[in-house]
């Protein structure tokens, strides 16, 4: 499994990748290809800083529910070039970003070492 903790940091790096792609690979033009994963990035970057995790800063939201939302945000990347009509200029950022925010939460832990602690578990319980 994927701690928490690096998940924090995947979540950082994938937010910032995200919101460069568009300007990064050349399809910065305004239109939705563009806009989906700078939106999904920011918001990554947002739901990061409230996760109750080691790399949270407010510590609201509980690490399994950012984890579903993580993987919801990778179905839309995924399937946004078709829904979106911009799969025949550009697709493949889209579907790769969108097939790790799927595969990363469901290798990662379902609970942070803080919400443990909370409950008066150990971490490696």
């Amino acid at each position: 499994m994927i701690p928490t903790r690096t998940h924090g940091i995947i979540d950082y790096i994938y937010g910032i990748a995200l919101i460069a792609a568009p300007f990064v690979l050349g399809f910065a033009d305004g239109s939705s290809a563009q806009w989906v994963p700078i939106i999904i990035g920011v918001a990554t970057i947002a739901m990061s800083l409230i996760t109750r995790y080691e790399l949270g800063v407010i510590k609201v939201l509980p690490m399994l529910a950012h984890i579903s939302v993580d993987a919801v945000a990778g179905l839309v990347l995924l399937a946004s070039p078709w829904v979106f009509g911009f799969a025949d200029r550009i697709w493949w950022p889209h579907v790769l970003f969108g097939a790790i925010a799927i595969v990363v939460p469901l290798l990662t832990a379902r609970k942070s070492p803080i919400e443990l602690r909370d409950r008066g578990l150990s971490p490696s319980a």
